[in-house]
């Protein structure tokens, strides 16, 4: 099983949660997220900001251990919502990315577009993922406009409800979903959820995604929550 740890951004907790043996962690670089993973401006034309650890390489300064270096084994997923498709080809160069992530909307064109555009010369091994909000079957079903173009859904399996907040979305409808692209789980998954998850039994189920289930505030995961949560799965 996959297992994904998003939203992250603060370096000392992105080691802790490395050292948790997961195999994807996430960078939010949409600018309205309480966890938006910030450049540093590089006051140049051609790429026009950096990433911490792309500036240290660039400058020759601080070579000691960074956060990026912590997770170089890990798969990096960029999470970007109707993004312009230069600035997610400088995330792509800046920050490594092994994914990225689109939760907007995002068309199979623009997809496919994108794709060329990384594929061989920038980063020839980039892989795509789709985040569908699902809340009905037809929601379900929007997966067809997007096979073949993309790796991996991600069915957030969530809805807002009064009162400003979310609930999860009643997981018994992913049974209806007949795609052959696999697809990993999110939506408010908590520590509660482990024998939910051990139970699914769908073909192209391959992983969740944790975050804010598991935060004591934006952008910080409890290592603790996540550690047993994590053993209990494996």
């Amino acid at each position: 099983m996959i297992i994904k740890v998003c939203g992250m951004r603060d370096a000392d907790n992105i080691r802790e949660v490395t050292k948790l043996g997961i195999d994807m962690m996430g960078f939010d670089f949409h600018k309205d997220s309480p966890r938006y993973v910030y450049m540093i401006s590089s006051q140049a034309g051609i790429i026009p900001d950096y990433s911490k650890e792309r500036l240290k390489k660039v400058t020759g300064k601080d070579n000691s251990q960074s956060s990026a270096d912590q997770i170089a084994q890990l798969n990096r997923v960029g999470v970007f919502v109707d993004e312009m498709p230069q600035t997610i080809v400088t995330r792509v160069y800046n920050y490594a990315l092994d994914y990225i992530q689109l939760q907007g909307s995002e068309n199979r064109t623009m997809i496919e577009n994108l794709k060329s555009t990384l594929v061989p010369d920038i980063s020839p091994d980039i892989k795509f993922i789709k985040t569908l909000h699902i809340t009905s079957v037809s929601d379900l079903s929007s997966y067809k406009n997007y096979e073949g173009s993309v790796d991996m859904f991600m069915f957030d399996m969530s809805h807002e409800v009064p009162g400003d907040s979310r609930e999860q979305t009643d997981w018994q409808l992913l049974e209806q979903y007949d795609g052959t692209t696999p697809f990993l789980l999110s939506g408010h998954i908590g520590p509660e959820d482990a024998d939910r998850i051990l139970n699914l039994r769908h073909p192209q189920f391959a992983g969740i995604n944790l975050n804010s289930g598991f935060e004591t505030e934006p952008g910080i995961k409890d290592v603790s929550k996540l550690r047993h949560f994590i053993s209990k799965l494996r």
